[in-house]
């Protein structure tokens, strides 16, 4: 009886091995990584909802037929549309996801490149200048605070 258990799973093994090796197993982690499931919008890889072993299973019956990845791509494409891709074409509206990041970036350092030196001049002046609105103190005045602070030291 063991033994028979011992062959049965041996045999599921290879079979499974070789199902594993036609389908391209040892890189499908990273196929499935290029796609998102069309309902969950996360990676294929991470869901097993309905419509994500759908996905898989599609992608599976591809891999199998050995085609090129751009292949691929274009199949899950017609048959689930843009969406499914983890990282859209560069085209149309889609473009702005690739230029409007560094075009923010670039924008910002050109503001601080044009305030930064604005405001460290400000302060540099204010520094320089007494205060504002204030009169100088008269001789009274001044001995005045000069023994109130000697009597604090």
């Amino acid at each position: 009886m063991r033994r028979l258990a011992a062959l049965l799973v041996l045999a599921l093994s290879l079979a499974g091995a070789g199902t594993a090796a036609a389908a391209g197993y040892d890189n499908l982690m990273s196929v499935e990584s290029q796609f998102i499931c069309t309902t969950c919008h996360e990676p294929l890889e991470l869901v097993s909802s309905p419509q994500a072993l759908s996905e898989k299973a599609y992608l599976e019956s591809l891999l199998r037929k050995h085609l090129s990845m751009t292949q691929v791509q274009n199949a899950m494409v017609s048959q689930y549309g843009v969406a499914v891709l983890a990282k859209p074409p560069a085209h149309g509206f889609n473009l702005t996801i690739y230029i409007l990041p560094p075009a923010v970036l670039l924008g910002g350092l050109a503001l601080l490149a044009f305030t930064l030196p604005k405001w460290r001049r400000r302060a540099r002046e204010a520094a320089l200048t007494p205060m504002g609105g204030a009169d100088p103190l008269t001789s009274d005045e001044s001995e005045r605070l000069d023994g109130e602070l000697e009597r604090f030291m």
